[in-house]
Order: structure tokens, then sequence, then C-alpha cells
């Protein structure tokens, strides 16, 4: 395979970098609008779909060398996945939030720069998320876009640049190359879906071990615990400068503890026992969501719904794709494949799992301690930690995961691990 350098070139943002990282790093909350969707509309308000489907379906997108799937998601042998991505396509209603991104030099072209893959295994059903870092090095298969022309390969290039490449289509089929992951099921949304998906939420609980003051997002919030919706949101998913070491990698653990929080928020009940929100956020998703073919029939979004409702929060577990510094560049990242087989074979045999990497001072979140709910001290980077979990622990049906996978469970009570930037 060669190089394309048609393609447009973008700035990495895993390391720490002077200038504002991207608005559309924050769709990371991708999760967040299908999870809505997915849980909360379809579960419970089923006949709505049928009039909302028709905006989804018109749009809908095949997924490249997909086999027929089984009509019924029981038949899925090893379960499902599920491709969220968040892309920074501008709208004008919603320009004039993303400063030179929409305006600017840096404002065409369209990325996928947020990318999770939800596994839901057979029964017992458990979740796991992994999102993929933005500016990861890695090859882009030879893809077909939705007007039926054919992009080269390219061996080498940032996981980011798959969307412009093909589509959704495309990021689909880079994923399952770089995972051997099938893909059945796939889904984006715009700058745009975030900000309504963020207000039809109506809030969600973060909790702050420091103070976050980031110049970048204008984000100025105390220590403590914070109800956050609308524009406020926004900027707690967008900061990068006001958490851990300033990395896309550091922020990436930031936006899990909204996820996490949220999936407590649905589950537990408040949601899913207000039905006008309930119809309100099935709205909302489906206004704001491009989905595959597979994801726009109703009966098996209500399928999915059904099948994720009543997992454990100690089987929803966030995780972060392992990776190497890239040597060819210090501020882009390329995957650690050992790790990451590691992962997926856990993954598979739908074995629990243990996150065993203890945070440091770099990362974007520090554990709250679940008896006394004060944030646990966070180390500086090398300190030796107390009670370690053992890699080499064997409690039956549990895998400890290599310590270079970051990530927690949605029972695990996280905090943002605040900084001061300017």
């Amino acid at each position: 395979m060669s190089q394309n350098t048609r393609r447009r070139r973008t700035v990495a943002r895993h390391g720490q970098q002077k200038t504002p990282g991207a608005v559309s790093q924050l769709l990371k909350f991708i999760a967040i609008g299908l999870a809505v969707v997915l849980v909360s509309g379809f579960g419970v308000a089923a006949y709505i779909v049928y009039d909302l489907s028709s905006t989804v379906s018109a749009n809908a997108v095949d997924l490249e060398g997909q086999e027929d799937l089984p009509p019924d998601i029981s038949a899925y042998e090893g379960g499902f996945n599920l491709l969220l991505t968040g892309v920074d396509a501008c709208e004008e209603e919603y320009a004039q939030y993303f400063g030179d991104r929409c305006s600017g030099g840096d404002s065409e072209g369209t990325l996928n720069d947020v990318n999770l893959l939800m596994h839901v295994s057979e029964e017992p059903r458990r979740i796991t998320v992994v999102s993929f870092p933005r500016d990861m090095m890695i090859p882009i298969p030879e893809c077909e876009d939705a007007e039926g022309t054919v992009h080269s390969a390219m061996s080498k290039q940032q996981l980011n640049v798959a969307y412009t490449d093909g589509g959704l289509n495309c990021v689909a089929k880079t994923i399952s190359d770089l995972t051997d992951q099938d893909v059945q099921f796939a889904a984006s949304v715009t700058f745009g879906g975030v900000i309504e998906i963020t207000n039809a939420i109506g809030g969600v609980e973060v909790c702050l071990a420091s103070p976050i003051k980031d110049r970048h997002t204008s984000l100025d919030l105390a220590a403590g615990n914070h109800v956050i919706e609308g524009l406020t949101a926004l900027q707690f998913l967008r900061t990068r400068h006001g958490v851990g070491d300033g990395s896309d990698l550091g922020r990436i653990g930031n936006q899990q503890q909204y996820m996490s929080s949220l999936a407590r928020k649905l589950i537990s009940g408040e949601t899913l026992g207000n039905v006008p929100m309930m119809l309100k956020l099935a709205t909302t998703g489906l206004d704001n969501v491009e989905a595959s073919t597979s994801l726009a029939d109703p009966m098996k979004i209500v399928q999915i719904a059904l099948a994720v409702k009543s997992v454990p929060f100690e089987d929803i577990v966030f995780l972060q794709y392992p990776t190497f510094t890239d040597p060819d560049n210090p501020n882009r990242v390329v995957p650690d494949k050992d790790s990451a087989q590691t992962m997926w074979d856990a993954i598979n045999a739908n074995s629990q799992l243990q996150v065993t990497h203890e945070n440091t001072a770099n990362d974007g979140v520090i554990l709250q301690d679940p008896n006394t709910g004060v944030p646990v001290e966070t180390p500086t980077e090398g300190t030796p930690t107390e009670e370690v979990p053992d890699p080499t622990a064997t409690t039956p049906g549990v895998v400890a995961l290599p310590n270079s996978i970051k990530g927690n469970s949605a029972a695990q009570q996280t905090c943002s691990n605040g900084q001061v930037d300017g």
C-alpha cells in the first residue's frame, strides 16, 4: 500500500499543544446520544420509532462487505458490535461555537474525531466500550464512499481521516481491520447533534477532585460535584488543557467519567421513569444520527435496547485502546498490538474485565473512594501505590488487563484531575 498524499493533513492532539484542541474532540460524547436512543427512547416508546425512523432510513449507509444479519440479535454468535463515531461537520446553526474550525483555514473536510466500539456480549450480557485516539497512526483500507467512488488504501494515516476518505462505511472498515472485530452496526453524529443531545439529557453529575480552569474552552469549575448541561457540558467534554497533563489521552479519561455517570443515570430509572423526557431524547437522537442500514431497522434497535438495559454497572466497562508514542512523531501514537490482543481475547471470551492501570497525575481522572466519597490521592508518575491489582490473579472468570490499558467501569466513581491553564 502506498501513502496517499492527497488527503487533508491534520494536527495531532494527543501531545501537549500551544493552540486549543479542536472542539470536535468533545464528540467522544457520541456514546451519550446513542446510549440515550438505544436504552431510553426505544426500550419504552417503540411505537414512536416508525414515524421518526424515516429520517434515519433516508440517510442510512451500507457497510461494505457486511453479510446478511440474522433478524434476531440473540442469534449473533459472540454478541455484536456497534461503532459510534463523531464527525466534525460544521452546521450553520452551530458554527459560531467552533471558531476557526468552522470559519478559518482549518474548516475544510469532515473528520471522524471520535471513535468508539461498543461490544455487547452474549449471555451474561456485558458492555465494553473501547475508545480509539483520533491521532492514532494506522493503515486506512481501500474504501468505497456513498457515491460509489473507490478510495485507495493508505499505509499510515491518522484514524480520523477515514470519514473524509469514505464516510461512515470507511470508519467501520478501518476499525474492523484494526481490531479484527466484525462491525454489525454503526452510527455517527455531528457537532449540532451533540449540542442538541446534551440539552435534551437535562444534566449529568460530574466530580472534580481539583478545580478546572481552561482558558481555551472558558471552562471554570470549582472542586466538588456539579450537574452540568448545555454549554458547560460542552466545555467540560472539550477541555484538554484543564485535566491531567493536557493531552488528548487525558481528555478521553475525563470524557469517560461523564459517560459512566450518564450510564448510571439512565439505568437507575431517573430517565427511564420520565416518559416525556424519553420521547424527547428519542426524537433528538433520531433527528441527529446518521446510521448504518442495519441500524435503521426500528425493531432491531428495540432488540438492542432490551439487550443492554439490565446490564449491571460493574459489567459496563470503558477502556482506552492501548498505544505507544509514534517513533516518527512524538505528538502521535501507534497501536500497542500485544496489549490490544489481550484485551480483545478477554472481550471475545466474555470475561469480566479488571482494569489494573493505576492513574497518575498525568491522567484525566482519579478514582473516588466508594466508602467516603473522597477522591483518592493521585500519585505522581512512577510513584509506587498500595494495593496495586495483581495481573497474575486467578479469580475465576476475571481477566486482569495489562496496566497499559486505561479505563473504569460504570460502578466506579471517578473525578476529574483538574488543572489550571491560564
